[in-house]
């Protein structure tokens, strides 16, 4: 595994390198230099399988985050590509080319979030929220609350109760005196 982070190092411009387990490293990478770096990865060093594609909403820092975690099953080890991308503009180039199941992490990705990923097939089509045309729910910007307020009404015969005092009375029914 060290051999290969200071290849990638050397090979390519990683803006950081994380190694959390002896099997295991995450890298850094930018947007245009990610599709080299997992096509290299893929046919170069045997991490021939995906086993997720992710994405993550940092709003503080107006970027997406999009990791791709490739498993070699001979040296069974794992490499995490991560790309960051802008809120504003979240485009990235689509990997369906090198895995055919690729295109459903992207239309998750694109229906949840809003990133695009110009060529992938059925990107446009309904994947998960049939009908939608809010803001995607896992942007962080997205309003739970409103959006619950707005579009569910309220039913009778329901209440609202306060957490706390309610698991105490659920968990501790006949504890009167108070813990």
């Amino acid at each position: 595994m060290k051999e290969l982070i200071q290849t990638i190092e050397r090979d390519f411009p990683i803006t950081k390198t994380d190694h959390n387990r002896e099997n295991q490293v995450f890298v850094t990478i930018s947007k245009e230099m990610a599709p080299q770096l997992v096509t290299w990865l893929k046919d170069y060093q045997n991490y021939s399988h995906l086993a997720f594609m992710t994405a993550v909403d940092y709003i503080e820092r107006n970027v997406f985050q999009i990791t791709y975690m490739l498993h070699n099953h001979d040296s069974q080890t794992d490499v995490g590509v991560r790309v960051e991308i802008d809120r504003e503009n979240p485009v990235m180039t689509s990997m369906h080319h090198l895995w055919k199941h690729v295109f459903m992490y992207q239309r998750e990705m694109h229906e949840m979030f809003g990133i695009d990923f110009p060529g992938s097939p059925r990107l446009d089509e309904s994947f998960i929220l049939e009908g939608w045309h809010a803001m995607p729910p896992m942007r962080r910007d997205f309003d739970t609350k409103k959006y619950s307020e707005e579009t569910y009404f309220p039913r009778p015969g329901r209440t609202t109760n306060d957490p706390k005092t309610y698991m105490k009375e659920k968990l501790y029914p006949n504890d009167r005196g108070g813990r």
